[in-house]
């Protein structure tokens, strides 16, 4: 399985419309495939969209995309053009992962991006694979990937919350208890994280 981040920065106050005409054409574009999620930024880099594609592999991400341009599924088309940057990447996910499916663990998701050493992700996944099932006692991990494609040595996770007061709780806590973040012996190069709310068409709220 491989999966899509696709990000788009869209002119300001476009995101409402970018949304709009999405949720518009997405009943045709998922007869091709599922749509694992659709947010947009409420903190960090503003009027920002993220759409999650899962796909069998390269060959099938491929096949589906020329089909749905083809038989005029996708992509959808906003009453303006509201695209000022187009950013895609191309995911594998942690072993320890569960496929995205639709449901309701936020409204509040946080996405963090860390740069590590060249080699280091398979450590940073060995640790988390022996912590996550205690963490995810306190909040959903909503998903958990390495970069294949684009900027390598990247590790990609996606939380989700009830509220920004919860985040701060749940982060307290885990540190206070010891039991997050996992001790992997990998300090990150950079860090940057986003705070998403979903879209109304998004199949995980």
């Amino acid at each position: 399985m491989i999966y899509e981040f696709r990000t788009y920065d869209v002119k300001p106050r476009g995101v409402p419309e970018f949304e709009r005409a999405f949720g518009e054409k997405l009943p045709e574009r998922v007869k091709y495939s599922p749509l694992g999620g659709l947010w947009h930024t409420e903190f960090g880099p503003l009027n920002q969209v993220l759409h999650i594609w899962p796909y069998e592999d390269a060959a099938q991400r491929a096949e589906i995309r020329a089909k749905t341009v083809t038989e005029g599924a996708w992509p959808p088309k906003p009453r303006e053009p509201l695209i000022v940057n187009m950013n895609s990447q191309i995911l594998l996910p942690a072993p320890f992962m569960q496929p995205l499916k639709p449901c309701k663990v936020g409204p509040l998701f946080e996405l963090r991006i860390y740069q590590l050493e060249p080699g280091a992700v398979v450590k940073v996944m060995e640790a988390w694979g022996k912590a996550i099932k205690e963490r995810q006692k306190y909040s959903p991990l909503v998903g958990a990937w390495y970069s294949e494609h684009g900027d390598l040595n990247r590790w990609y996770h996606m939380w989700a919350y009830e509220s920004l007061e919860q985040r701060m709780a749940v982060r307290a806590e885990t540190r206070e208890k010891g039991i997050w973040p996992p001790q992997s012996g990998v300090t990150p190069i950079r860090q940057e994280n986003k705070l998403l709310l979903a879209a109304a068409c998004s199949p995980i709220q």
